[in-house]
């Protein structure tokens, strides 16, 4: 069953420490800058890559250049998951709105160019950025919840 709820997004301070600080993201439409984790996380990202559906939202598969494990894409960059971003620094403001889509915390960026999501409480970030017909519709994290309930742990 698919769930959805939107929250205001709070962070124990454990939680912020998690991971390092830092933001770096791209919108959809511009070329893909790979994330370089520490070795930990890559490889949980490589496992996340593992199990990647080849279809999401009804968009086929079609990855990013550069090619890499960290980076994959639906539907002609309709749809852009980064794994391994760094921590955006939004996560540190308590106004800023989260939704939970399967048991997956994400915290939600509206953007002109669609809505970025990245995962919270998770032991490496990952962020999908979608584009402008996915404004009101968050339903292509259904697809990716549960790969990313798989393969990255949760930190609480």
């Amino acid at each position: 069953m698919t769930s959805y709820r939107r929250r205001p997004l709070f962070l124990s301070a454990a939680a912020l420490l998690v991971t390092a600080a830092g933001c770096s993201s791209t919108d959809a439409s511009a070329s893909i800058t790979v994330p370089s984790p520490p070795a930990e996380e890559a490889a949980l990202c490589r496992a996340l890559n593992e199990e990647l559906p080849d279809e999401v939202a009804g968009q086929g598969r079609d990855d990013p250049e550069p090619s890499s494990e960290l980076t994959a894409g639906w539907g002609d960059a309709a749809i852009v998951l980064r794994c391994g971003v760094p921590r955006p620094e939004r996560m540190s403001d308590p106004q800023g709105q989260g939704v939970d889509v399967d048991g997956v915390n994400w915290l939600l960026e509206e953007r002109d160019a669609g809505p970025r999501l990245t995962t919270t409480y998770r032991e490496t970030y990952v962020e999908v950025t979608l584009g402008k017909q996915y404004t009101h519709d968050i339903s292509p994290l259904t697809d990716l919840a549960g790969p990313v309930k798989k393969t990255v742990p949760a930190t609480f």
